[in-house]
């Protein structure tokens, strides 16, 4: 057995003000003081390096002198208190809305997860696997999100079946409430995959088909929003590039939309969103 020394790259401020959220959530319980086996500073240590590097549950509880099912219960309620703190969309709305945010930016990502042997039936009346997405290729869970201007995300939906697509995804969780804040001054840009979305919901104009080229005008607006809604991509780069346990979920796909709010909310922390 060897053993080193590492770094977790993560601001101090941010563990301390996650220990006092445990600490709360462990009084709510009715924790005994001195019951657990690390303690709440010991347990979000744990919790960011499962969420930094992916790093394997077992190999964490061995590293704080835990078992395998303690570590994952650590890690779970370390999600837990996180997603709790996560925005709800009416309030992402309002802070944008107060912000004097000019536009938002709706898009969609597949979450990998291992396969899921879960089954459905197509809109053809075929069985598919329910979490596997065919525009991805690969089993995960379908993702909403909405991004400030600048591709700060502000907002993460509840998780879907990679199979579901965008467009059926945002009518169920987001749609409703963007057409009042559209009606309010605050329109949403998206990509083509929403087409359709309704009004206020603005994506480009597709390809005629009988192969007629579009006007200058239309090209002009397809590119100034191209270029103005590409910036909702670096959303999901900040999620998925720092916080690396999103680039594949080993745990159940169920999970994904409480994991994913609870890396949105360590975003957030990070770049002094104000609460």
């Amino acid at each position: 057995m060897i053993t080193y020394r590492a770094t977790l790259d993560v601001p101090r401020e941010l563990v301390c003000h996650l220990s006092l959220l445990l600490t709360a959530e462990r009084r709510r319980l009715g924790t005994r003081t001195g019951s657990r086996a690390l303690t709440c500073f010991e347990q979000v240590v744990m919790g960011l390096r499962w969420f930094r590097d992916r790093t394997d549950r077992a190999a964490l509880g061995r590293d704080h002198g835990i078992s395998r099912a303690t570590a994952y219960r650590y890690i779970d309620e370390v999600i837990g208190v996180l997603a709790d703190q996560a925005p709800d969309l009416h309030q992402a709305l309002r802070h944008a809305t107060d912000a004097g945010l000019t536009h938002l930016i709706l898009d969609g990502i597949i979450i990998a997860t291992d396969r899921c042997a879960e089954k459905t039936t197509s809109v053809k009346g075929e069985p598919i696997d329910l979490w596997y997405s065919g525009k991805a290729r690969h089993h995960g869970g379908n993702i909403q999100a909405l991004s400030a201007p600048c591709g700060l995300p502000l907002w993460v939906s509840d998780v879907e079946p990679g199979s579901v697509h965008d467009l059926t995804a945002a009518r169920e969780h987001v749609l409703g409430a963007l057409y009042k804040a559209a009606a309010g001054g605050l329109p949403t840009l998206a990509d083509s995959g929403y087409d359709g979305a309704g009004i206020g919901i603005l994506t480009p104009v597709k390809q005629p088909a009988d192969g007629r080229p579009l006007d200058i005008d239309t090209r002009t607006r397809n590119a100034l929003l191209r270029a103005l809604r590409c910036l909702g991509e670096r959303g999901f780069a900040l999620l998925t590039q720092r916080w690396r346990t999103l680039q594949r979920i080993t745990a159940s796909p169920s999970r994904i939309g409480d994991i994913i709010k609870a890396a949105l909310v360590l975003t957030h922390f990070e770049h002094s969103y104000p609460t």
